[in-house]
């Protein structure tokens, strides 16, 4: 029996030993579909962090509650991530994505609806917030592992590197999106976020993949250990607790240097769309660096890569003090984004080549919790400093701080040692 993600088969002239080539991904339809949901629900998504602050701008006048929307949806995302891991270990994972899925797409249509008869209150939109939040953290870990589970060990980076266009080009797409849409009509943004909720609803039901830890043990496993079982993996192991470490101080940096940098175009004259434009050079570079991954993973190792980028951030931060203005800073945030999708992809397959079926799904979990945390740090963070500093100050102070973390990091082994996983070997299913 063969499938498209099967390395090998047994037909009358071989043996169940005789390797195949793995049906390209191009055409291995599984993958595919779940792609095009994912990439529909990504740009759903980027279309909604920009159209609902705009809307509850518009409905209040207060910027504060314009912000509450991604407060909110940030904080429910880490809130529920702790236990939307578990969910993925314990539970139907195809139910887990399908259930979070149809949550997001009510929740997304009852804004247009609510729009049509005149309905829609403030409270409403901030609820939304929260549930598209929480369905976020159920359906991301589960969405990880469907993409790995149906894809073969050899062809995964290739996979991941796919994925990441996905996020760059719904990145570069969705805010300027979402403004266009609002030309067309003040429901039409939402009516385009609850389309690409459908769509990747539509991909769940149709992709069938394994939804359970594979093997009995595992699935005893997974019952073990609580919500918080992936923070302690997470504690315990030598490579990626530095990995992580890193990688959450990368995240804090470039959060904290957005507010700052636009306080600094802003008083240089540069209008809102060239700040939109010169910030949009992070997107365009990581978009073009997805072509990179496979290229830079050769050239070195894990960590060395992870160093290597995180040092690049560095004078990234300290660019827009230099002349040049929205060239300038476009020019670094592209430097920069070349290696977003290598460092993503590289956690990735450390997170599925090292890390258990029983508890991959709260790992996962307690990684983008962690990742995500980072953000409102550094945007706070930023924003406190702005009340004492001149943004050129804040800068320095956050290039300061980076390279504070970035020291020890560099000079202990680990990270300098750190080898890509052998991918694993793919059985060959019985005849």
């Amino acid at each position: 029996m063969r499938t498209d993600t099967a390395t090998t088969h047994t037909t009358p002239d071989t043996t169940p030993d005789t390797a195949v080539a793995p049906v390209p991904l191009r055409r291995n339809w599984r993958f595919q579909a779940l792609w095009a949901g994912q990439a529909g629900s990504t740009l759903g998504l980027q279309i909604a962090d920009t159209a609902y602050p705009l809307l509850l701008l518009a409905l209040t006048g207060s910027a504060t509650l314009a912000g509450a929307f991604g407060a909110l949806q940030i904080g429910a995302s880490v809130l529920f991530g702790i236990h939307g891991g578990a969910a993925a270990d314990r539970y139907d994972r195809r139910v887990v994505l399908i259930v979070g899925d149809c949550v997001r797409l009510l929740a997304c249509a009852s804004v247009p609806l609510a729009l049509a008869v005149d309905r829609l209150t403030v409270a409403h939109t901030l609820v939304v917030a929260v549930v598209i939040g929480a369905t976020i953290a159920y359906t991301g870990p589960t969405r990880l592992i469907a993409v790995r589970s149906v894809v073969p060990p050899e062809q995964l980076r290739q996979a991941l590197a796919q994925d990441e266009a996905r996020i760059s080009g719904a990145g570069l797409i969705g805010p300027p999106l979402a403004g266009a849409l609002f030309g067309l009509g003040r429901g039409a943004p939402f009516v385009g976020t609850a389309v690409a909720s459908l769509l990747s609803l539509t991909a769940a039901l149709l992709v069938r993949f394994p939804s359970r830890p594979e093997t009995g043990a595992d699935r005893e496993a997974a019952a073990r250990g609580g919500a918080l079982a992936g923070y302690r993996y997470l504690a315990r192991n030598a490579l990626l607790r530095p990995v992580l470490g890193v990688v959450l101080l990368i995240n804090v940096a470039g959060t904290a240097m957005l507010l700052p940098v636009m306080v600094l175009l802003r008083g240089q004259g540069t209008s809102s769309t060239g700040i939109g434009l010169a910030l949009a050079g992070e997107a365009v570079g990581a978009l073009a660096g997805a072509l990179l991954v496979s290229r830079l993973h050769r050239l070195a190792g894990p960590g060395v890569l992870l160093l290597a980028v995180s040092w690049l951030t560095v004078p990234v931060l300290l660019a827009p003090l230099l002349p040049g203005g929205t060239v300038t800073v476009f020019a670094a945030l592209f430097t920069v984004g070349l290696g977003i999708p290598t460092l993503r992809v590289m956690i990735d397959l450390l997170v599925f080549s090292r890390v258990p079926d029983a508890l991959r799904g709260r790992v996962i979990a307690a990684t983008m919790t962690l990742f995500t945390a980072g953000m409102p740090a550094g945007m706070v963070g930023s924003g406190l400093l702005l009340d004492h500093l001149s943004p050129a100050a804040v800068l320095v102070a956050v290039a300061v701080l980076l390279t504070a973390g970035l020291v020890p990091a560099t000079a202990g082994r680990t990270l300098r040692r750190a080898g890509w996983p052998e991918p694993p070997v793919t059985p060959a299913p019985s005849s």
